[in-house]
């Protein structure tokens, strides 16, 4: 399932690539009938929160989403889920983006033929692209188009379902309206252990398993600490943290959580059987993945900060990962994550 930075590039890419357009759709699948009375509307905004994308479609450019004669299809792409664009050159920025299992980030695929092609090329115009039968949603705008296959959700929302979303989702830390306090509040009070409350969307929105590793190992914190146990300030530093974090991942499409500085020690990752990967792995310059993370997907190799073997266990039906050693942090807040933080290294990263 894709984590939250995934689906804030996901709404970004749609946005650039057909923001302000007056689009044709359809639901080549027929799961979606709904798409063919959408068809001829203008993409007015296309949002995300957590793990949700909302996008909100007029009659006209320039009305206020949630105006009269808009609409809203709400996408939750789940475990399958994945959108692919094909276009002219440099449209929506992205070819896919999605997140089959195991997946870390987005992959980047072309579809099967994509840009402009001439006469005798092996290629052809993405306006000659057939969809899949997989195709729940197709959108075709100007410049290119996009198909949703395999989501868990794709339907119709009114306004008071997307307020209904958002109030029952916990803040999510790339939305301008996000409360932090909204996130401490509900960790203290609980006795569920920190490393299920950050997997559940109605505590923070947007967190998936390798944040969750992360987030903790960077506050030198027990997965299995109960949140009412742990202080304000070390609950609020984890905050802190995850903000420049995910915001990296927005910006660039991959995570990236070790310091310049340990990514030579111990550089691997222990792969499942589909290889980890991130979004440009095969770009030049860029971290790469056995480089970038402390204790996912590290069980049984040494921690690259203190040499104990990184442990593995099931927590609320996902695997968490931690280092028994560096993780003992119990009630205050990790002076570790105070001398490096996230926001220093993440535009270089």
């Amino acid at each position: 399932m894709p984590e939250g930075h995934t689906v804030h590039r996901l709404a970004a890419a749609l946005r650039r690539g057909f923001g302000g357009q007056r689009l044709r759709t359809s639901s080549p699948q027929g799961r979606f009938p709904e798409a063919a009375a959408l068809s001829g509307m203008v993409l007015l905004e296309a949002e995300a929160a957590g793990k949700h994308l909302l996008l909100h479609l007029g009659p006209e450019e320039g009305l206020d989403p949630g105006a009269p004669g808009t609409r809203m299809v709400h996408v939750h792409l789940g475990l399958y889920g994945s959108w692919t664009f094909a276009g002219e050159s440099g449209f929506a920025s992205a070819h896919a983006i999605g997140a089959p299992r195991l997946r870390v980030g987005e992959r980047e695929e072309a579809l099967p033929s994509g840009g402009g092609g001439s006469d005798g090329d092996a290629t052809v115009s993405w306006r000659e692209i057939v969809p899949r039968g997989t195709v729940r949603l197709r959108i075709v705008g100007e410049k290119g188009l996009a198909d949703l296959t395999g989501p868990t959700a794709c339907e119709l929302y009114d306004p008071s379902q997307r307020t209904a979303l958002l109030e029952r989702l916990g803040p999510d830390p790339l939305r301008a309206d996000a409360d932090p306090g909204r996130f401490v509040d509900r960790v203290l009070r609980s006795r569920t252990a920190i490393g299920t409350q950050l997997m559940d969307q109605s505590v923070v929105a947007g967190i998936g398993n390798i944040y969750r590793a992360e987030l903790l190992w960077r506050a030198r914190l027990d997965p299995w600490v109960p949140g009412r146990d742990l202080s304000r300030g070390l609950v609020t530093g984890i905050w802190e943290d995850l903000v420049p974090l995910i915001g990296y991942g927005a910006r660039t499409g991959r995570i990236v959580t070790t310091q310049p500085e340990h990514r030579g020690i111990e550089a691997r990752i222990v792969e499942p059987r589909r290889a980890t990967r991130q979004n440009g792995d095969e770009r030049e310059g860029v971290v790469p993945r056995e480089q970038s993370f402390y204790v996912y997907h590290r069980q049984t190799l040494p921690c690259r900060v203190c040499g104990t073997t990184v442990r593995s266990a099931a927590m609320a039906g996902r695997t968490v990962y931690w280092c028994p050693r560096c993780q003992g942090m119990r009630t205050r807040r990790s002076p570790w994550v105070r001398e490096h933080p996230a926001a220093g290294w993440a535009a270089a990263g």
